[in-house]
């Protein structure tokens, strides 16, 4: 009697122990995934924040090529419209033909 008491007791707490054990591995479980969500969203906000500063880079870096291409552009129409003669000239319309009288100045 004492001996099936004693082997009941010690199953009952080899069945306490295996659940206990269960339990430890499900909470460890649910720990790395928290942990585990916890960093990817913090991977992902990192990723974010990288994504608009390049974003914000390659876009100042566009304007300050666009703007030194208008620079170049308005200077570079300035000097060849310095180089070009002047154009003066008059011009009348008759009946059948178009009469043009034009004189070209360089400077």
């Amino acid at each position: 009697m004492v001996r099936r008491t004693l082997l009941h007791a010690a199953l009952r707490a080899w069945v306490i122990q295996c659940w206990w054990r269960s339990m430890q591995t499900k909470m460890l479980e649910q720990r790395r995934r928290l942990a585990l969500r916890l960093y990817t969203c913090q991977e992902w906000a990192v990723v974010k924040v990288q994504a608009q500063v390049r974003m914000w880079q390659a876009r100042r870096r566009f304007l300050q090529a666009r703007q030194a291409a208008c620079i170049i552009q308005s200077h570079w129409r300035w000097h060849a419209s310095q180089q070009r003669g002047l154009i003066r000239g008059r011009y009348e319309v008759r009946a059948s033909r178009l009469e043009l009288d034009i004189e070209i100045l360089m400077t």
